[in-house]
């Protein structure tokens, strides 16, 4: 059986290359598990990591008996970690998280009160601890994508967000999908939250972000996402007797 059964929320954590974060990651997540406003695991998802990150996930998998993990044979990105996590998740919510820890597990508190309500509830981060260039990057790259996708996200890049499952499932899987998590909810005609949170400088590990993927892949996607909203099947099944 599937663990992620018995929670009612599922936290996916992308890992790729992150071995100095990984046990403070596990100090601040096993705390937010018992301070949770819902039953919540944590599923940490191994992009291939090349440096000793599997290892340190196993071993605190090991110690915490409310964390999983999957772990990739080949490296495949950000959003195919998100994705992954997501279809292995049969919790009724599915939350995420990056793992360098510039937001923080407690703030998915602030989130959940409204999931009740909207399909997608999300972080907007305030006060932003990122360099210049980063920052600058972000604010034009995100509203060229409000203008194309006319989703209203101010802070799409937010990696502090979290779902009812069954829409996240039926999330197309592509290159970029992570910077379009809010708009394919609304291509669903799910309901958003946008909820202020709080960031952090980075204190371990490396980005992994530079000039090419922050603002010139997220202009090409926009496009890709023009052409899959013209021609996106949206439909649900209101009753069959095929499980009979």
């Amino acid at each position: 059986m599937n663990k992620t059964r018995n929670y009612e929320l599922t936290i996916v954590v992308p890992v790729f290359n992150e071995e100095d974060n990984i046990l403070a990651l596990e100090e601040k997540l096993s705390a937010f598990v018992t301070e949770s406003l819902m039953e919540t695991c944590v599923l940490f998802i191994n992009d291939c990591s090349t440096d000793q990150s599997l290892k340190r996930i196993v071993e605190v998998c090991d110690r915490q008996p409310h964390f999983f993990y999957l772990s990739f044979f080949a490296h495949a990105g950000l959003s195919a970690g998100i994705k992954a996590g997501i279809e292995a998740t049969q919790s009724t919510f599915v939350g995420y998280i990056d793992a360098d820890l510039q937001t923080i597990p407690e703030d998915f508190n602030l989130l959940i009160p409204y999931l009740q309500d909207y399909e997608i509830v999300m972080g907007i981060r305030i006060n932003r601890k990122d360099r210049f260039v980063k920052n600058i990057s972000s604010k034009i790259a995100n509203g060229f994508r409000r203008m194309i996708t006319n989703d209203g996200v101010l802070d799409t890049g937010c990696p502090l967000k979290i779902m009812r499952t069954d829409y996240a499932k039926r999330i197309p899987l592509f290159n970029g999908m992570h910077r379009f998590l809010p708009a394919l909810i609304l291509l669903q005609q799910g309901k958003l939250k946008q909820v202020p949170v709080r960031h952090f400088p980075r204190v371990a590990g490396k980005s992994k972000f530079n000039l090419g993927n922050r603002l010139i892949d997220p202009f090409i996607d926009c496009f890709a996402y023009l052409w899959m909203k013209r021609r996106y099947l949206n439909f649900r099944i209101e009753e069959t007797n095929i499980y009979k």
